[in-house]
């Protein structure tokens, strides 16, 4: 069976999904003006010790700032030394990016830039080494660097509808699993909760023994759809209808789905209120992270314009989707070339944040 790395071309962002038949293995959103900087090299400054956090601020330039957690490091540093670090974790929940020491000492460098770590689209082929690339447009195949070409596709392919409908329902909340269950996903500040439900049970079985298979069957799907979501850092897992004390039998088969993860996620078992608890590494944004920032409610607003809104002329919208899609021109010029009409943004205070409208001239 043929693995495809099918790369889906929107207005500002690319849609990038790992695919075997019908079956989608792995998703990310590029976006090419705004990276999330993993694994850029910075030649940076120590602007402030904060021992209290175990760490260190690091000024990366261009108005930049990361943070060193490395406790160790931190206390051989002083405040003005120019060191070159990595970024490990991109910039989440308000919190910006984290980097690691590669070297103590970069004296005489101007800080700022070295090297930009890989795109989306790199990772993924690196993730997956047979996928062969395929591109949907020429301003995609324009971004496939030349180290992946042979990997390419000849021509033009849009990604089939199964596809697309399945990377459509990763932006739902609502996940369904096998045996009619579904599971609920609630993104917090401190953690992601996720409550499974299951449908009544029929059939001769014991209502526990059928309640027990049915969560079994349904939790390697939701493991997989937490990983395409990218759902990161503390998750909590509620099994549908189970008795606390059969719950503890979950965690061979949450371990077993585990494997699969690239990012090592681990499970710490089940607690006394009979949730099931995982750790998932956080480097990446999560799926929700970036549909619901300023800058995706403006790539949404773009998407949706070049598909319902042909003759429309401006887009007015509120201040924080107007500000994001500033800061974006591409995104806008890539709506303009797509739809073959040019496009005007106004931004209007009276509209609430993340609202829009369009009308034509």
């Amino acid at each position: 069976m043929i693995e495809y790395l099918r790369v889906a071309t929107f207005p500002g962002e690319m849609r990038l999904a790992v695919t075997q038949d019908d079956t989608l293995l792995d998703y990310a959103l590029w976006r090419p003006a705004a990276p999330d900087l993993i694994g850029n090299i910075y030649v940076a400054r120590v602007a402030a010790q904060a021992a209290f956090m175990g760490g260190a601020f690091v000024d990366l330039g261009q108005g930049l700032q990361g943070f060193l957690s490395d406790q160790k490091a931190v206390s051989a540093l002083t405040e003005g030394q120019s060191i070159t670090v990595c970024v490990s974790r991109a910039a989440q929940g308000g919190k910006g990016v984290r980097v690691r020491m590669l070297e103590p000492s970069a004296q005489g460098k101007d800080i700022g830039l070295v090297t930009s770590g890989p795109t989306p689209l790199e990772r993924l082929a690196r993730q997956w080494p047979n996928a062969t690339i395929v591109v949907d447009t020429p301003q995609a195949a324009a971004l496939v660097p030349p180290i992946l070409r042979s990997r390419r596709e000849p021509g033009f392919t849009p990604t089939p509808p199964e596809i697309t409908a399945a990377c459509h329902a990763l932006e739902d909340s609502t996940v369904e699993l096998p045996g009619n269950m579904q599971a609920t996903i609630t993104p917090t500040p401190a953690l992601t909760a996720i409550d499974m439900d299951a449908p009544p049970v029929a059939g001769s079985r014991p209502k526990q023994t059928a309640q027990f298979a049915a969560n079994r069957d349904a939790l390697p799907e939701l493991l997989h759809q937490i990983r395409l979501r990218n759902l990161s850092g503390a998750i909590v897992i509620d099994p549908a209808g189970m008795a606390m004390r059969k719950r503890q039998a979950l965690q061979d088969v949450v371990q077993a789905a585990l494997q699969a993860d690239p990012l090592r996620p681990r499970c710490l078992g089940v607690s006394a209120l009979g949730l099931i608890e995982i750790v998932r590494p956080r480097i990446h944004p999560s799926l929700p992270e970036l549909l619901n920032s300023p800058h995706g409610h403006a790539l949404k607003a773009l998407r949706t314009i070049l598909a319902e809104a042909p003759t429309a002329t401006i887009l007015r919208g509120s201040i924080p989707l107007i500000r994001a899609l500033e800061q974006d021109p591409q995104a806008v010029a890539d709506c303009v070339q797509l739809r073959g009409k040019p496009l005007a943004l106004k931004a209007d205070p009276a509209l609430p944040d993340f609202f829009w409208t369009v009308q034509d001239a």
